[in-house]
């Protein structure tokens, strides 16, 4: 099969009549904690899988989109799953599909469920692709827990052109009598959930209501209150550089406390903290053949933030860097708009290139990308690939920090490329 996405169309109808025809083996699985949202998705889904790995569980996970091998989109019982098992799965669902008009999101949330359905395992981290309410992967009826992470202007030409659309799609997860939990939104967006959960009849817990973090001398402190009784925890700071992270270990912290028959004891929860992983968030590379090119004092650093929360995001963090100059290595798909991510970084960035993404049709052009920093006043030049921008910036003068960033694909290429 071809294990590359080249059509989006939003609906159910097709991935239900496959999973009939496997024999409903999204009916078949242990309980189901569903996420939706724009941003931090993944760095959520990575909080609760290694803070339930240390307290003993079995942890599915369905993400995407993956960075180096498909693979990655799916962990059985905390392995990514085998080739020959995912070729299996895929064989399986392209056979029983018969030929009929389904896309590729569709066949490989199948298949994931179909590998789930066949490894024991005790809960399942499952995290939309595109929106929530037509998304592939909303066909669980009656999921443990669904989880809204933070919500801004992106997919816009599938979702909404409004911050009030985007998330009433997200919403669509949501299911009767199944808690919800959500983080802080902006004020209009929080007052549409709630009216649109209140409809649904489910429970709702909210960032900044029902619970909140605050850093601390010795990392955060989680406090939350349920039922009337106010507690209050400390941990660890997060493994995962920046601290919006906080926030996000703070709502893993909160959704396992609704997590309806699992204890995952506080020294579970510090475990998991100090060992989650969670690749092109912020994350600085200390080795590997671009990290080789770098003279003595230079930083690299990756993120795959491509719209302009996660732009807002890089500038918080890069405001505790301003002991050397930030210089940034950028691309993007076609369908994002650079602005978008470039207007929370004006005035900050010392060089800019950008590049093509590899291997991606849907890539804007180097120069696309660097005609719109000059826009911004930003001192920016095409450069033919990665190393070579690297090699550029590294002429310009003393020690500094590069940020490659703009895209998760490009991010996977630099970490296959770096390896």
């Amino acid at each position: 099969m071809d294990l590359h996405p080249k059509v989006i169309d939003l609906t159910l109808g097709r991935v239900e009549t496959l999973l009939a025809r496997l024999g409903h083996p999204e009916r078949q699985l242990p309980p189901v904690v569903h996420v939706a949202g724009t941003n931090a998705k993944g760095s959520l889904i990575a909080f609760m899988r290694a803070m339930l790995e240390a307290a003993g569980y079995k942890v599915h996970v369905y993400s995407s989109p993956h960075l180096v091998r498909f693979n990655e989109r799916i962990r059985l019982a905390g392995s990514l799953i085998e080739d020959d098992h995912l070729a299996s799965v895929l064989e399986e669902c392209e056979n029983v599909n018969a030929g009929d008009p389904i896309t590729y999101f569709e066949i490989t949330t199948a298949a994931a469920y179909l590998a789930f359905s066949k490894t024991p395992a005790d809960v399942v981290l499952l995290e939309t692709g595109l929106g929530g309410r037509l998304d592939a992967t909303n066909v669980i009826d009656k999921p443990a827990l669904t989880v809204i992470t933070p919500v801004s202007m992106d997919h816009q030409q599938y979702l909404g052109e409004t911050l009030l659309e985007i998330i009433t799609e997200k919403a669509g997860i949501v299911k009767p009598g199944v808690p919800c939990l959500s983080a802080k939104q902006e004020r209009k967006v929080e007052k549409k959930f709630r009216t649109l959960v209140e409809d649904a009849g489910a429970p709702l817990s909210i960032e900044g209501k029902d619970w909140h973090v605050r850093k601390s001398t010795g990392g955060m402190v989680f406090e939350s209150t349920r039922d009337g009784e106010k507690t209050s925890r400390e941990f660890c700071r997060p493994a995962l550089a920046g601290s919006h992270q906080l926030r996000n270990a703070g709502l893993a912290i909160a959704a396992l406390d609704r997590l309806e028959g699992f204890t995952v004891p506080d020294s579970s929860i510090a475990l998991g903290l100090r060992s989650v992983d969670w690749p092109a968030r912020l994350q600085r590379l200390k080795s590997g053949p671009l990290v080789d090119m770098l003279p003595e004092g230079w930083e690299l650093w990756l993120d795959g933030g491509h719209n302009a929360a996660a732009a807002k995001t890089i500038a918080s963090h890069a405001r505790g860097w301003r002991d050397e100059p930030l210089h940034m290595i950028f691309g993007m798909l076609n369908s994002k708009d650079p602005s978008d991510f470039l207007t929370s970084l004006e005035g900050r960035l010392g060089q800019f290139r950008g590049v093509t993404i590899p291997g991606e049709e849907n890539s804007l052009s180097a120069e696309e990308v660097s005609s719109t920093a000059l826009t911004w006043r930003m001192e920016a030049a095409p450069a033919e690939s990665v190393a070579a921008a690297l090699a550029d910036i590294i002429k310009q003068g003393q020690p500094a920090r590069v940020l490659i960033a703009g895209s998760l694909y490009l991010a996977g290429t630099v970490l296959k490329d770096n390896a």
